[in-house]
């Protein structure tokens, strides 16, 4: 019971109207088939009587056909009218809804600016670019030392590796220069072949004594 009180909203309105108006279309497109046979028959008969020399026939045949043309354009008329008030029926529909989202919306936005402090939200983003700054800056000074640290180790090294390079270099210039030089030990006597050339028997005997061999 309470389905045949309830009240109508505006959707329901417009779909009853859509949907009478879609009846009366359909309705018109059907008359006009129908008139557009007679039309076709009333032709047909016209040319019968035309071949058989009634001329009186066909001036009553003739009128008929005329008024049923008329009645033809009439009916594309008001196709024309229901297909325009259909649309209309829609525009208005969208247009509707359109403004009740725009009344939310409103209601919304005037709720949200009644919570929302412009001066504690602009207080809010300063401080957050001044953070962001701190952090850039931080970020900068780990970067720079970071880029500090790795250079001073990479010339450490590249200077090692000149020195290893040129102390090579030296080593084999002078091996080469060693192995072509006459030999210092085979011109030249060695200070222990000199002194033992140059010691005494008397030297001898006196040092075994000093160790007490007779």
């Amino acid at each position: 019971m309470a389905g045949f009180f309830k009240k109508k909203t505006v959707d329901d309105v417009i779909k009853e109207q859509t949907k009478e108006l879609r009846g009366t279309q359909r309705q018109i497109t059907r008359d006009r088939s129908s008139l557009e046979k007679q039309e076709k028959q009333l032709e047909m008969e016209i040319k019968k009587m035309a071949k058989t020399g009634n001329k009186e026939a066909c001036t009553i045949l003739a009128k008929q056909l005329v008024q049923l043309r008329r009645q033809k354009n009439r009916s594309y008329a008001v196709g024309s009218k229901v297909t325009s008030m259909s649309s209309q029926t829609k525009l208005m529909n969208s247009q509707m809804k359109m403004a009740g989202a725009m009344a939310t919306t409103t209601k919304t936005m005037q709720a949200v600016n009644k919570k929302m402090d412009p001066q504690k939200m602009q207080q809010t983003m300063q401080n957050f670019q001044k953070e962001n700054m701190k952090m850039e800056m931080s970020e900068e000074l780990i970067n720079d030392t970071l880029d500090e640290i790795f250079d001073e180790s990479g010339d450490e090294e590249e200077s090692d590796s000149i020195v290893n390079q040129v102390l090579d270099e030296i080593g084999i210039e002078i091996s080469g220069k060693m192995v072509n030089a006459p030999s210092a030990s085979r011109n030249k006597p060695t200070s222990s072949a000199t002194k033992s050339d140059g010691i005494s028997d008397e030297d001898i005997e006196r040092q075994l004594k000093a160790l007490g061999v007779d």
